[in-house]
């Protein structure tokens, strides 16, 4: 017990430590950090896109959208409107999540003395351009759904921008907003303090909160703290970053200018810069959901309920039956989820033969892959061993994390020299694998397809063990059937493909043994279903809470139903109370393994972690030492209101059972320390309990069990990258350390799942005076024709010379081609036509039209997609040549009068978004007439000429990647002049006209009605109209444009009602329109007239 709480007392000091910091803390602190800032960045955008989803469908939306969300809240909301009884599962959401803060965090520890990553030393244009190439990748990334490779290149994005509103002195110059050119690489940074140019005094004792120079301030210039951990060295008056690790600090002007933490140098000012961060790391989550579209963006933030559908089919010439198998099976689930929360998420496909294996097929869209799956045909595959653990490999890195991936083959495997590296996989990505064997019952076996004779072909019994490993090692199951029986073994793919499917308990016992095992079904847990396999004929008994039992030999009972094909045994528990404690007794001395599972909401995911003397703790990479700590960050999904009572590591070769420490931190988050874990391959196993009641019943205590195993290992390998991003047709050279006490040589194996060239050592050696290190270099080359978005896996692993003690590094590159198109598209607002009634009863009997032309100009790269962001009306476009030869999208918009706003989203197919905007007229509500003589009531509107109530004005917009700034236009009555708005990348903001007068308009004027009084109206073809009885002096203004007045205007004085711009694209189109407007207007007068009948009445 006293070392569980030194173990405590330590974490607890190292989270929390302040000063060690050279930017926001990367997690858990007492201050603001990057996982918070992304956190609730993410989550309220998040919860944004779902809103606007909802009020585009006409569904409620209820959820209050601010920075306290939870990720529970956040995706219960946004599956609200489901008529589904099954559970919510957030594993797949908090997964992403967690991808995104630990690709942050790497930022903090990996990347400290680069200082463009955190725009430390001035380097404001080094970490724009980081930032710029990288939205680039992602965004190549999303396109071609590969949403891993995104995320770790979004995390780092986050950090470098976050890091700039802390290590900047832009909240002391008064900036409430965020920097949008620093996401925009056609915007010019302006202001920046110049290399030789003094920013700093030296602080004044422990006072530093006015180092920043006067004249910095007033100029408005932008400089950044300088930081190094080696040196001291820095320009002449420049500011220090500060903090302990900064050796900068010291040099005069002593001091330092980060707003890290609440005890920072500018400490006072750390809130602030975190809310900043926030609403940046906002804005450049709205420029890729713009970007992206709404649904993958919701894709690209793991917002979904269930997982892959993910099948590696072997598709040689005895596999008939099995292609059959696999089809029928994925068509059934296909068509039995289609429209429901269980529908797969995404569906991938990985066919392998001799030597062929992939290409690897992903998809959204279900009908493409049941065609796709239509498509094998077995063919060839006589020498019988084939590409098995090639196209395994290639599933695990095209899946998403934790995803299940099912493997039908009747054959060895060519290649098992992979096993090790795709169990480097499974534990890096946490997936579970399954296989489907159908050909180990017989040693010999010929079969004519087409006339063609094949070899005999069998799994070997070698091969049979291999697949059990890795089935062992990702927490799934090999089973083994005749190809007659193997629809019936499928069961348990669409027993996965449920949703919310949690694994309760899990053993393997190799070698067998009798025994007794107990496992607790929670009150949240439904559909319980029990697999066992084994080797050989064993014998079961299940034991209920209750006392009930149940033989294996009795396949319908009071307890489950029992079904065996090959060796699977699948024990469905009856429906009714399911809750308690269960017992099961196993009788057999020959291997088997038992696995648990149901559906609930409660699970839990984790992460190995090292807590580092700074603070924080940083994502682990590869296996854990022998005989050290290992730390686990637990994340308990689906409740905001469970504990963590017990976590434990059990590794049943011993069997030994591991007691962690745990710390509570926040949202869920747990943080369990071992001490002195001796070598093994351990499950995790938590315990837990539902803290929103006082019961202490077994249906409040849960338990669940992770999938895959943690293995450690005596040596270690640790890679590190300059860049996550290579150009197409370049390399990239990786660095990388193999680590052990043990001195000798170390068998190094490199591989990729591109099959990209690359050049490695085949081994390291580690000498007595090495310092237990050794270093390599691999250089990775990519060919010119790789497409943009494509990501590559590259897997680095070290063993002993015995090959007893293993150990790996997995580092993913995205591949992006150097970006030339910079810019968005630009709008250009042509003619915007119809006037609507300021009344709402009336909005449905009126319409107005936008029409605007669009163009990525003449050296872009083209306007892909144009989305309706605002407003539920009609979009039409057509594509037309300019006078420059550049592509010109013309678009029309056509609504009610009950959505009088719209906005456009432009995306190029660089990625770079423009959005364009148009607002309704409105018809303003006549003001209260006072007169001199009353005026009749039934007094009505008679004119010589219908007066047009709208002429066209185009209002030539440019598109620009700042932050929106409202452009007020000055109209006067002699002149017209036309309204320039810039138009921006984010939300958009309507640009108001001020309208002004020569002589100011009374908002109550005074009407003589002895002498009709002649009112000059100019219109689109200059004509005057003169009217012959006494006009109304309110005349109608559009409700964008602000009417100033003072005193009476002389009735003589021509009033223009509208601007009157030359359109500057289709005349054709403004006449039409100017005509429709003119009908339009007569309506609308006789409308006034009434309601002015009936006002006076």
């Amino acid at each position: 017990m006293a070392v569980k709480h030194t173990v405590m007392l330590l974490v607890a000091v190292c989270l929390y430590l302040p000063g060690l910091t050279h930017g926001f803390q990367p997690s858990f602190s007492v201050d603001e950090t990057h996982r918070d800032i992304t956190r609730k960045a993410v989550l309220r955008k998040t919860a944004e896109v779902c809103r606007d989803l909802a009020a585009a469908d006409g569904r409620d939306f209820n959820l209050n959208i601010d920075d306290n969300l939870s990720v529970q809240e956040v995706q219960k909301a946004c599956f609200s409107s489901s008529t589904s009884t099954a559970p919510l599962s957030t594993d797949i959401f908090q997964t992403a999540l967690n991808e995104i803060y630990g690709s942050n965090e790497k930022v903090y520890f990996s990347l400290v003395d680069f200082p463009e990553f955190h725009f430390h030393s001035e380097t404001f244009l080094g970490g724009r351009d980081i930032i710029t190439r990288n939205m680039s990748a992602m965004k190549a990334s999303v396109k071609l759904e590969n949403f891993v490779a995104a995320r770790q290149v979004l995390g780092q994005i986050c950090h470098i921008i976050q890091d700039f509103y802390s290590h900047s002195n832009w909240v002391e110059l008064g900036k409430t907003t965020p920097y949008s050119a620093l996401i925009r690489p056609d915007q010019p940074l302006q202001n920046l303090a110049g290399p030789s140019t003094p920013t700093c005094n030296s602080c004044t004792g422990d006072a530093c909160t006015d180092n920043i120079l006067p004249e910095v301030l007033k100029q408005g210039l932008l400089t950044s703290g300088y930081f190094s951990t080696f040196s001291s060295s820095k320009p002449t008056g420049k500011c220090s970053h500060g903090g302990l690790l900064d050796k900068t600090r010291k040099r005069d002007p002593v001091g330092g200018i980060n707003k890290d933490s609440f005890t920072s140098d500018h400490g006072t000012l750390h809130k602030k810069a975190a809310n900043l961060a926030v609403d940046a790391t906002m804005e450049l989550l709205e420029d890729i959901r713009l970007a992206a579209g709404d649904r993958n963006f919701l894709r690209l933030m793991g917002l979904s309920q269930s997982y892959a559908l993910c099948f590696v089919i072997d598709t040689t010439g005895s596999m008939a039956d099995d292609i059959d198998a696999a089809k029928q099976v994925a068509f059934n689930i296909i068509d039995s989820n289609a429209g429901t929360l269980q529908e797969p998420s995404q569906y991938i496909l990985v066919p392998f033969n001799d030597p062929e294996f992939g290409p690897v097929i992903k998809t959204t869209d279900k009908n493409y892959f049941k065609k796709e799956i239509n498509k094998l045909t077995p063919s060839g595959g006589g020498d019988e061993p084939e590409m098995s653990m090639s196209g395994l490999r290639l599933a695990l890195t095209s899946a998403p994390p934790s995803s299940k991936i099912y493997v039908f083959t009747d054959a060895s495997a060519k290649d098992s020299h992979l096993k090790s590296t795709n169990i480097a996989l499974i534990e890096r990505t946490k997936t579970e694998v399954s296989f489907l064997l159908t050909n180990i019952f017989s040693s010999r076996r010929r079969r004519s397809i087409d006339g063609q004779n094949f070899s005999p072909r069998a799994v070997r019994l070698t091969n049979v063990q291999l697949y059990r490993d890795l089935a062992q090692a990702s927490g799934g199951q090999a089973i083994e059937v005749r190809k007659s029986d193997l629809s019936l073994a499928t069961t348990v793919i669409k027993d996965s493909s449920a949703g919310a499917v949690v694994t309760v308990f899990q053993v393997v016992m190799d070698p067998g043994r009798p025994d007794n095992f107990n496992f607790t079904v929670d009150s949240s847990v439904s559909n319980v279903i029990i697999y066992i396999t084994e080797v050989s004929s064993l014998t079961f008994t299940l034991t209920s809470s209750a006392g009930v039992s149940q033989e294996s030999s009795q396949t319908s009972g009071s307890l489950a139903s029992i079904t065996t094909v090959g060796n699977l045994r699948r024990i469905r528990l009856n429906a009714g109370n399911q809750t308690g404690f269960w017992q099961i007794h196993i009788n057999s001395n020959s291997p088997y393994s038992i696995k648990v599972t149901g559906q609930s909401s409660v699970n839990f995911i984790y992460n190995l972690v090292e807590l580092q003397k700074e603070g924080g703790i940083r994502p682990k990479e590869g296996r854990p030492a022998t005989g050290g700590n290992v730390t686990l960050l637990v994340t308990v999904t689906g409740s905001d209101t469970v504990t963590v009572t017990k976590l434990t590591l059990f590794d049943s070769s011993g069997p030994k059972e591991l007691i962690g420490s745990i710390q509570s931190l926040e949202n869920s988050n747990f943080l369990v320390t071992f001490t002195e874990v001796p070598v093994g391959d351990y499950v995790v196993r938590l315990q837990g309990e539902d803290t929103s009641t006082t019961s202490r019943s077994t249906s409040d205590t849960f338990q669940r069990q992770a999938s895959t195993r943690i293995t450690t290992a005596s040596l270690s390998v640790a890679a590190q990258a300059d860049s996550i991003n290579i150009e197409p047709g370049t390399r990239i050279i990786i660095p990388f350390t193999v680590s052990s006490d043990v001195t000798g040589t170390f068998t190094v194996q490199v591989s990729n799942d591109r099959s990209f060239d690359f050049t490695s050592p085949g081994n390291v050696n580690i000498g007595p005076s090495d310092g237990g290190k050794a270093n390599g270099t691999i250089t990775l080359s990519v060919p010119a024709s790789t497409k943009s978005g494509t990501d590559v896996t590259l897997t680095i692993q070290a063993q002993n010379a015995a090959a007893t003690d293993i150990n790996y590094a997995v580092l993913r590159f995205s591949v992006a081609a150097k970006a030339t198109d910079l810019s968005g598209p630009v709008c250009q607002v042509v003619n915007i036509s119809g006037i609507c009634n300021v009344s709402s009863i009336l909005c449905a009997s009126s319409q107005w039209e936008f029409i605007a032309n669009l163009t990525d100009g003449i050296n872009g790269t083209g306007i892909a997609s144009i989305t309706l962001r605002e407003g539920n009306g009609t979009l039409d476009t057509s594509t037309a040549v300019g006078a420059r030869g550049e592509n010109i999208t013309l678009v029309t918009y056509t609504a009610s009068c009950c959505s009088q706003n719209v906005v456009l989203a432009a995306v190029d197919r660089a990625g770079n978004v423009g959005t364009c905007m148009g607002q309704a007229r409105v018809l303003a509500t006549p003001a209260p007439i006072t007169t001199t003589t009353p005026v009749p009531a039934t007094a009505s509107l008679t004119t010589t000429t219908p007066v047009p109530t709208t002429i066209p004005v185009p209002t030539t917009t440019s598109l620009t990647t700042t932050t929106p700034v409202p452009t007020t236009a000055s109209l006067t009555t002699t002149t017209p002049v036309p309204t320039t708005a810039s138009l921006t990348t984010t939300t958009p903001v309507p640009t108001t006209a001020s309208l002004t007068t020569t002589t100011p308009v009374p908002t109550t004027a005074s009407l003589t009605t002895t002498t009709p009084v002649p009112t000059t109206i100019p219109v689109l073809t200059t004509a005057s109209l003169t009217t012959t009885t006494p006009v109304p002096t309110t005349i109608p203004v559009p409700t964008t444009t602000s009417l100033t007045t003072t005193t009476p205007v002389p009735t003589t004085t021509p009033v223009p009602t509208t601007t009157a711009v030359t359109p500057s694209v289709t005349t054709a189109a403004a006449n039409r329109a100017s005509t429709r407007d003119h009908t339009m207007s007569v309506t609308h007068y006789v409308w006034i007239s009434i309601a002015f009948s009936l006002l006076f009445k």
